[in-house]
């Protein structure tokens, strides 16, 4: 009994692996952020990111020595005050996702000429 349930187990599991890159692919998120959600982000949101990230560069700077020692400065930094930085000042005001929107303008085919 044990045996044919740890080898379901198993097949499952490897299903459940195989299967993952496939669900994993996406495309680019279009995001359309309304009036209340980009009023909401500029006066409430952006506003606690910068005091975030202010807070987190104070911390980062007085626990710089102890991520020296165990070697991760760099993921210290960047959770610290690259994240909380990339959420006030990169981000489109209300969108959700980090990072600039993407351009609408398309390039033209060099053939068009």
């Amino acid at each position: 009994m044990y045996s044919q349930f740890s080898k379901a187990l198993k097949v499952l599991m490897f299903s459940l692996i195989l299967a993952l890159p496939a669900t994993a692919w996406s495309n680019t998120v279009e995001e359309t952020p309304s009036a209340v959600a980009m009023t909401g982000d500029a006066l409430f949101v952006r506003p606690v990111m910068i005091v975030t990230t202010v807070l987190g560069a104070a911390i980062f700077i007085v626990s710089s020595p102890f991520s020296a020692l165990g070697g991760n400065v760099g993921e210290s930094f960047s959770e610290l005050v690259g994240k909380p930085f990339s959420t006030a000042f990169i981000r489109c005001l209300g969108c959700t996702m980090n990072g600039r929107k993407p351009d609408t303008v398309g390039m033209q085919d060099k053939m068009d000429n």
